[in-house]
């Protein structure tokens, strides 16, 4: 009771002052001293020289005062201790000691002192800083056992490795405690029953959810190494889930960077976002960003999903100007202000406009002169557009071409088209829509390059076409050799225009997708509506896809479609049931409301018919797709947009399907027309 009260007592003050450390080391020097001469001469031998004992230790006490003070061993405060303190007290101690006797052997100061042997010294030196050491250690676990319990969480790690012990020192260094390390996991079956800072190492196995509920334990954090093998573990994550344990982690959009200090306010309740299978994605940032410097750079749907973070992420290697351009009033204010307040000195110019405003486009085109163009508007919803097909093909089709056909009158760069995987073997008017823009670009881009070449050969120079024609028709060429071999080509006469088509499924949270959906279902108590017990999805992060896309970009030579390997798929059943225990909600029902008009059941990436070519980045392939002649796309886009201004429909539809025959209709009207 008296141990407790005292305890409390300690505990409550923020520290001891500085002199009661200092009397506290002192008077542990002095019984030292007195302990190893008592037993060194005996009794009788210790009580004759008393006297001038209490002199002599007050005289060697200065000196480790003098130590005390060059290594602050006082200052510290003792509940906090660390093993750095416990070395500088060491240190404070032997030199003192040694000070002491380069003292004794200059100046004889042992004359008016009682004589104390060397080997005594430093055996009350060695026994002394034990002795403190064992104070400062006994207050810390004492600070520790009081405080670990109260309100703490009992956690585990999952990871043993760099950012497993990051993590573990953090928290258990964490004042007051927030989280009770009881152990540690490991995929590694050896490492087992190791032991790493006095905590057991556990195997990740089908035992793993006894021996935490064994313990009491609530709470796994997950080490930011293990992040990508907890993700793709479905079978651990959903086990956890269901046992009720609460997991943190890194939110998926930082990463660390394997040096700094893990602290446990970077990790945060886990979602379903973080949760999703897919692989860690590399891509060189810096290369792409010294492409983008000090360029005139133009992003359509700039105040969309996928616009916006291509915004952001070009926005970082300092463009001369960007051009953005979206006809959403309010989301492109608050671009605007974000970037005013995140950018201060980039020049960005926000265009409230219809890319299907042939004239207002042409002005920024010819004034703004841009390097690049990133074309990211669409009109994307899939049950919205079955109902608007014509409008679909006003600004999906038209819209393109008419972007398209300025950046080539302008000379840009390269265009990059962001398309979607709805666009393979399309079942509904979206996904056929943006079908025709890839026939449009894509048959540009090859005419373009196609004159490019005959022109050249035309000038003599058809072994130098043929040399980096090889180059640039190798697929594991690196965007590198593709640069160097463009530029070879254009200092013999400027490369037109690259067309660029990237293609890629779901992006997770983007305006209108399914989790957010989930999310406001989830908290008005239910129903979560999912249209088919089988649907599933390739879902990829918004930071990850815009990634891929400015890497696509540089590395096309032109005229490519790009696939993105989305990961695996996700029934999305899964996902809302995941979501749903994550949440804590109870009673929350999942509701069948069947498949919606044009929508199947998987998405492709690629088409039966097609087969890819790898490039040099794991993730990005090139789809080899059936080719169109320019002028029969040309002529299809010209009786298409006639057809949809008359807003008829289903003469509309009637013309993709004639231009996308594998264009089939799926729970629509159109199917009638198959």
């Amino acid at each position: 009771m008296f141990l407790q009260k005292l305890t409390n007592w300690y505990f409550t003050k923020r520290a001891l002052p500085y002199w009661c450390v200092l009397v506290m080391d002192c008077l542990i020097l002095a019984f030292s001293i007195l302990a190893v001469y008592g037993i060194a001469h005996g009794a009788r031998d210790l009580a004759a020289h008393a006297q001038g004992l209490a002199i002599t230790i007050p005289v060697y006490l200065v000196f480790f005062g003098v130590f005390f003070r060059v290594f602050h061993t006082y200052q510290g405060v003792l509940r906090y201790s660390s093993f750095t303190d416990l070395w500088h007290l060491a240190a404070a101690n032997f030199g003192a000691a040694t000070l002491i006797f380069v003292c004794r052997w200059l100046f004889h100061i042992d004359r008016w002192l009682v004589t104390i042997r060397y080997r005594e010294v430093l055996v009350a030196v060695l026994l002394a800083t034990l002795l403190m050491w064992a104070l400062r250690i006994i207050i810390k676990t004492l600070y520790d056992g009081s405080f670990s319990g109260k309100g703490s969480q009992r956690t585990f790690i999952y990871g043993v490795k760099q950012g497993g012990v990051s993590i573990a020192k953090s928290i258990t260094t964490q004042k007051p405690t927030q989280y009770n390390l009881c152990g540690f996991i490991s995929d590694d079956p050896t490492t087992a029953h190791y032991y790493i800072m006095g905590r057991r190492v556990y195997a990740n196995d089908d035992k793993l959810i006894y021996r935490m509920k064994k313990l009491n334990v609530n709470t796994l954090i997950v080490s930011p190494l293990k992040s990508e093998a907890f993700r793709n573990n479905p079978v651990m994550v959903d086990t956890l889930i269901n046992a009720g344990i609460h997991i943190l982690m890194m939110p998926p959009e930082k990463e660390w960077d394997g040096h700094s200090e893990l602290t446990p306010s970077q990790f945060v309740n886990v979602n379903v976002e973080s949760l999703l299978p897919r692989d860690k994605i590399e891509v060189d940032m810096q290369s792409i960003g010294a492409l983008l410097h000090d360029k005139v750079i133009l992003i359509t749907g700039a105040a969309g999903s996928i616009g916006s973070e291509i915004v952001r992420q070009v926005a970082i290697y300092s463009p001369k100007q960007l051009i953005l351009i979206d006809q959403a009033e309010t989301p492109m204010h608050d671009l605007r202000l974000d970037l005013a307040k995140r950018f201060p000195a980039l020049q960005a110019l926000t265009v409230v406009t219809s890319i299907t405003n042939q004239g207002h486009m042409e002005e920024l085109f010819r004034d703004n002169c841009p390097d690049y163009v990133f074309h990211a508007a669409a009109y994307k919803h899939v049950p919205m557009m079955e109902d608007n097909p014509c409008e679909a093909v006003q600004n999906n089709c038209y819209g393109t071409r008419v972007v398209a056909d300025l950046a080539v009158k302008y000379g840009v760069k390269k265009f990059v088209m962001i398309s979607t995987d709805k666009a393979v073997n399309p079942t509904n008017v979206m996904g056929c829509s943006k079908r025709i823009c890839e026939i449009y670009v894509q048959s540009l881009g090859e005419k373009l390059r196609q004159e490019y070449y005959a022109s050249l050969i035309e000038q003599g120079e058809g072994a130098t076409v043929e040399a980096v024609n090889a180059v640039l028709d190798d697929p594991a060429s690196t965007p590198e050799a593709i640069h160097s071999a463009l530029d070879r080509l254009s200092a013999l006469r400027p490369f037109p225009t690259q067309f660029i088509t990237t293609r890629f499924g779901n992006v997770l949270g983007s305006n209108g997708s399914v989790i957010p959906l989930f999310r406001q279902q989830i908290a008005a108590g239910g129903p979560v509506t999912v249209t088919h017990p089988d649907i599933v999805r390739f879902f990829m992060l918004i930071p990850e896809a815009c990634k891929l896309v400015l890497e696509a970009g540089t590395m096309g030579r032109g005229s490519e479609i790009f696939v993105f390997d989305m990961g695996q798929p996700v029934r999305i059943a899964d996902l809302a049931k995941r979501m749903i225990k994550l949440s804590g909600a109870k009673n929350i029902e999942i509701e069948y409301t069947g498949l919606r008009d044009g929508e199947k059941l998987y998405e492709e990436v690629l088409s039966d018919a097609e087969e890819t070519i790898p490039t040099h980045h794991p993730k990005i392939r090139i789809a080899k797709v059936r080719k169109y002649d320019y002028a029969d796309a040309l002529r299809n886009e010209e009786e298409l947009q006639a057809i949809a201004s008359t807003f008829d429909d289903m003469a509309t539809v009637s013309k993709m399907k004639e231009i996308v025959p594998e264009y089939k209709s799926q729970q629509s009207k159109y199917s009638a027309l198959d």
